[in-house]
């Protein structure tokens, strides 16, 4: 029997696909809090954080397949210092290294549809990200893109279903009339399924939705239908997709975090692509009505039971940032550059000290050290290097606390993290959040803004070369010529004087 490494086990789509795959195969659940989960046949629950390196690897040994259904939209920590795209690459990087590893045979990784343009929102944009970083490593990658999932507890549909059941009526804004593809959630599982159960030696996407593309005026009124709800519409196609996310997000009561880049996809037009086929998986069997009806007997058996509290989840402080830089710069030098960073922009008040061992932030003058970090060696190398923070005024977990600063490229990429994780501040919260915090990020961004100046004018002194080598060339040339030219002419007169 097969081994399978289920991430987002407690998450609705996990859940479901946990229930159909434990007959025939051995489940490892993983999810950060397993207080109130219980071990049963075929499924035996781990507790990890996606985002630590060391525990996902450790988890993931002697997995056969390992299914990545994670995202990043909702913050993570008590204080998030970090876009949900930075963080979902973060993951999925940590996912591909560890399944490489491990030797895993196949990861199945969940995500959306996407449209044919390279003017891709922010979310999908990070989807294809996580798909491309999740196939860098070696391990064949099978990606199910879904178009919109119709189901209780799904990510877009309950928002859908809350403004046709709370509101008297719409208005229609130019988007309304952009094509989807609802599938239902029995579908999209059938189909993850049977991608478990296939091999392949390369990656692979692969598209799923419902019988039919609709227009989300469609969806709109096809649902008011199921709910039995007399829905007038009026087309107001000026109103501007930042505006109708702030309706959508007040009257949904579902976070910004999740709305706004749900919506940010909403110009696109979802469609199956044709290269994208793939037979008994592609096109689901339950039609939008079906599937809504479906969601609602759902909604009504699961109604009463209360909500998990996340609160056990949370760690404290995650900031990450994302530089980018040649190929041939090493992380090393980066973490270098930004140690003398901290060092000019703060006149040499704040001292960073670094060395091939130890990275100490001090206040000389006070005679204080702020924080202490050692190198971890066995996590680094030219591509990864990890410190770990163990002393300092500012930390409150010294030896044995996970706190940390990673500086790692993204693979095949001119992209690199720089992540400070599970730091716990000694400062009272409070103060912490509106001091400490606040340098922190406006630090990050202006080293940020220094390595892209500094990529720019990197890029326009080349392009200058490039513009001014060849006239040069010609130049020399068109000169070499006219020497020539004028050597040949005296000669020439030369001969004719002599006869």
């Amino acid at each position: 029997m097969k081994k399978i490494l289920l991430t987002g086990a407690s998450g609705y789509i996990g859940s479901h696909l946990m229930n159909k795959l434990k007959d025939n195969y051995e489940i490892i659940a993983i999810s950060r809090n397993i207080e109130n989960k219980s071990n049963e046949h075929n499924v035996t629950w781990k507790a990890a954080d996606l985002f630590d390196l060391n525990e996902i690897t450790e988890v993931m040994e002697d997995i056969d397949i390992a299914i990545y259904l994670v995202h990043s939209m909702m913050p993570s920590a008590k204080l998030t210092q970090a876009s949900f795209e930075d963080m979902d690459a973060l993951l999925a990087d940590n996912f591909a290294k560890a399944a490489s590893y491990n030797k895993v045979q196949h990861i199945v990784f969940m995500s959306g549809l996407i449209p044919n343009t390279s003017e891709l929102s922010p979310h999908l944009r990070s989807r294809l990200e996580c798909e491309q970083i999740l196939g860098s490593y070696g391990v064949p990658v099978s990606t199910l893109r879904a178009g919109l999932i119709i189901g209780s507890k799904g990510s877009s549909y309950p928002i859908l279903k809350k403004l046709v059941d709370r509101l008297p009526g719409l208005l229609l804004p130019k988007w309304a009339y952009n094509t989807t593809l609802p599938v239902a959630i029995d579908d999209v599982i059938d189909g993850l399924y049977k991608i478990v159960e296939r091999q392949p030696h390369k990656n692979e996407s692969i598209d799923i939705g419902g019988p039919s593309h609709m227009t989300y005026k469609d969806l709109f009124k096809q649902t008011a239908e199921v709910l039995d709800k007399r829905l007038p519409t009026i087309d107001l196609p000026i109103i501007p997709i930042w505006l109708s996310k702030y309706w959508v997000k007040l009257i949904s009561g579902v976070p910004k975090e999740m709305v706004y880049p749900l919506m940010d996809s909403l110009i696109h037009d979802m469609i199956r692509n044709d290269e994208n086929i793939v037979k008994d998986i592609s096109i689901g069997k339950i039609d939008y009505k079906e599937s809504v009806r479906n969601a609602l007997e759902e909604e009504t058996k699961t109604q009463k039971k209360g909500k998990s509290s996340r609160k056990g989840d949370i760690k404290d402080v995650r900031a990450i940032s994302r530089v980018v830089l040649p190929k041939d710069v090493n992380m090393i030098q980066l973490a270098e550059s930004y140690a003398n960073f901290l060092n000019r922009i703060t006149l040499n008040v704040v001292n960073s000290d670094f060395n091939e061992d130890n990275f100490t932030i001090s206040v000389p003058c006070l005679n204080k050290d702020l924080l202490l970090l050692s190198k971890d060696f066995k996590a680094s190398n030219n591509e990864r290097i990890l410190y770990r923070i163990v002393g300092g005024d500012f930390a409150l977990d010294s030896d044995g606390g996970n706190a940390r600063l990673e500086f790692r490229r993204l693979p095949n990429s001119d992209a690199c993290i720089i992540a400070l994780q599970e730091y716990e501040p000694t400062l009272p919260w409070w103060v912490y959040k509106y001091t400490q915090a606040k340098v922190h990020k406006s630090v990050m961004n202006l080293f940020k803004f220094k390595i892209s100046t500094q990529r720019t004018n990197k890029e326009k002194q080349l392009n200058m070369k490039k513009f001014i080598l060849p006239i040069v060339i010609s130049g020399a040339i068109v000169l070499k010529l006219y020497g020539l030219k004028k050597y040949l002419a005296r000669k020439n007169n030369m001969s004719n004087a002599e006869l």
